[in-house]
């Protein structure tokens, strides 16, 4: 299972929208959207 994935079922099982994640972590939606999708991950310092 990829994080995307991870992140995707992690979300649902607590009943969360996209929305309400990225308000909790302080980025934008379509970030969290990004990262679901694997198209964009954090850098790795």
């Amino acid at each position: 299972m990829q994080i995307g994935e991870k992140i995707k079922n992690y979300r649902k099982t607590a009943g969360l929208t996209q929305e309400q994640v990225a308000d909790y972590l302080d980025v934008s939606t379509p970030a969290v959207n990004k990262w679901e999708k694997g198209v964009s991950q954090t850098k790795r310092y």
